[in-house]
């Protein structure tokens, strides 16, 4: 269904080091890097699925307030360590790793990224520990 998603950022640098490693546990890797834009896919993938961008317009990102984008992560320890990488590169808490009410599967961690993106990391395999 979708065929891509941006964010807007204002420090590219410090957005590269953020989702270089909040993304790499998911297996996601750094596709592009540009002057205006940094782009990331799955391993598997040769597209950019996730860009991060300088606003087309010059003016300044700003968030979205109930925007956020979900990742799915084959495993819980995987998004452990989403978590784990994103609060250890500039990222912020926005609900650390455990089960949600969503349904009985539902593990998930929530950050903000370095501009204040939100975003998470979801598994909703059945059995994981």
């Amino acid at each position: 269904m979708l065929l891509y998603i941006t964010l807007g950022s204002n420090d590219l640098a410090k957005a590269t080091v953020f989702y270089d490693a909040a993304l790499a546990p998911l297996g996601l890797v750094r596709r592009v890097t540009d002057a205006v834009e940094i782009g990331y896919g799955a391993e598997a993938d040769s597209r950019c699925r996730l860009w991060i961008v300088s606003p087309y317009d010059k003016k300044p990102a700003t968030i979205g307030n109930g925007s956020m984008v979900a990742l799915e992560a084959e495993s819980r320890a995987l998004v452990d360590a989403f978590y784990a990488a994103a609060m250890a590169h500039g990222g912020t808490d926005e609900g650390k790793p455990g089960l949600r009410p969503y349904h009985a599967d539902f593990y998930a961690a929530y950050v903000r990224d370095p501009d204040g993106n939100k975003l998470s990391a979801v598994c909703e395999l059945t059995g994981q520990v």
